[in-house]
Formats: C-alpha cells, structure tokens, sequence
C-alpha cells in the first residue's frame, strides 16, 4: 500500500523486538497458509475479506489496511487488498464484484497489527490451471524477489536490489516492473522511509533514497509488482485500485526482512511455501 508519512525504518532492535517483528510477520504468512486451504472457484471478494478478518481476530491481530487514509481518498474498506488480473494492487471489494472462477489470478496483500508491531506481505493466487503466459508470469515474480533479496545485506545499497529485480524481470523475462509503486521501511507503523522502488531511476530526482546504504536495524518490506505488457498503471477516479494501462495481467510478491550484522532475516519465511495454485 502506498506510503503517506514517513520516519526512519532503522531502529535499534532488541533480540525482543526482533521476535516480536517476526511474531507479526508470521501471522500474515499463516493467514496465507489458511487461505491457501479455503480458497475456491465461486468466492466473491466480499467473502475472501470477511475470512481474512476472521482468521486475523483467531491470530490475535487486526488489519492495518482496513481505515487506511491517504489523501484524496476514502478510507481503505477492506481487510486485505485483494486485486484481480490486470488490478495490480490496492484492489477492493467493491471493484471487482463478479465471483472467482477459473483463470482468474488474484493478489492478496495482507498487513497485520499485531502486539504492536507490523506484518505486511503479499502472494499471488491463481485459479485453475495456469496458461503458459501466467505461469511464466508467477515464476517470475518470485525468482525476482529471491533475486533481489540476495542483494540485502550490509555494504549493499538500495539501487542494488533495484538493479538486481529489474535485470531479471525486464532483460531477462521481458516483463515489466509498474513504474511509481514500490516497497518501504516498516516497523511499529506500516510506512516508513526508505521508498525502496523495483526500477533503476531514470532520471534525476526520480527516486531520491536510491543510493542510500543498507545497514543493520533496518526493517523492509520489498514487493515486486510485475505486469506482462507494461510499465504504466492508472487509477479510476479517486478510486484506491491500481491497474496496468492496457489491460494486462500482473502479479504481485512481498516479504518482510530485518538487516542484520550477517546479511538479512527473512521475517515471512515459509509463504513461498503457501499452494498458490486453486484447483478446487
């Protein structure tokens, strides 16, 4: 979800903090796993949102999307961001009415509250069987952010896990990176800085943190947005939705992590694992 204010995301993390950060974490990546097991042809939006916050209040969590304000728009309604096909993130019930059914590639975006601090990460579903085009688009998504995930550590800059995720997307797979969307710093707030975009700047003042350093403390919510025919997205009205321009489908992957003295933690470990293919 796009930022609006934002402070450091580096902080002095006690081994408590860093369990409890890890805590929260995991109850995005559990509310996942369960979605994965519930999911079926036939669900509207409507009935996904009202299981999500089902599951968060069984996780002793609550949304921090559902009332998110920005300027400009309404309140955020929904639990989750739930976006379908060519809707690459921010998606919401009332956009997108019609029920699931086979085809169908959906983004669930999922951010949680929970004992004071964040979870926040995003995984993509598709509905029966994949065609080819979709399945190349889901691999790539997540060998992206695998690829860029390498590249967080110490010593390290922003613009390298930019230029890591963009090289395999767009040199490599032909696909393109959503200009103007990207991850951020996280912690006891959903948004903090750094901005961390998936594209290499192209001009000057494009994307001021790009050089920054990469240094331990630092909480990170990276998150690949990926469409198959462009890198242009557009909004309805004042609507909170996000769609690629011409139509195309797109995908969306995010993790948590935490630098570390040694390279990077990988708070939502095991959603990589989560089934993201519905056949039911």
């Amino acid at each position: 979800m796009r930022p609006f204010k934002k402070k450091s995301s580096v902080m002095r993390m006690t081994p408590a903090d860093e369990a409890a950060a890890y805590d929260a974490a995991q109850c995005v990546v559990e509310t996942h796993r369960r979605l994965a097991g519930w999911l079926h042809a036939g669900l509207t939006l409507e009935a996904v949102d009202a299981f999500v916050a089902q599951t968060l209040e069984a996780l002793d969590c609550r949304s921090c999307f559902l009332g998110y304000q920005i300027p400009r728009h309404q309140p955020f309604p929904n639990h989750a961001c739930l976006s379908v096909n060519a809707c690459v993130v921010h998606g919401t019930a009332e956009a997108h009415t019609a029920p699931l059914q086979a085809g169908d590639v959906l983004k669930i975006d999922i951010g949680v509250l929970h004992k004071g601090w964040i979870g926040d990460a995003a995984w993509t579903y598709v509905f029966g069987a994949m065609s080819p085009e979709v399945k190349r688009l889901t691999d790539c998504g997540k060998e992206s952010i695998r690829k860029g995930l390498e590249q967080l550590r110490p010593g390290k800059r922003l613009i390298h896990w930019a230029r890591a995720v963009q090289r395999y997307v767009e040199d490599q797979q032909g696909f393109y990176l959503v200009r103007g969307l990207g991850g951020h710093g996280y912690g006891r707030v959903l948004h903090a800085a750094p901005h961390i975009a998936n594209n290499v700047p192209d001009r000057p003042g494009e994307w001021p943190e790009a050089q920054a350093d990469i240094v331990p403390g630092m909480l990170l919510a990276v998150e690949p947005m990926i469409a198959a025919g462009t890198a242009q997205v557009m909004q309805r009205g004042r609507g909170w939705p996000v769609y690629s321009v011409d139509g195309s489908q797109t995908v969306h992957y995010e993790h948590d992590v935490l630098i570390t003295e040694e390279g990077h933690r990988l708070l939502t470990a095991g959603l990589e694992d989560v089934a993201d293919v519905i056949t039911r």
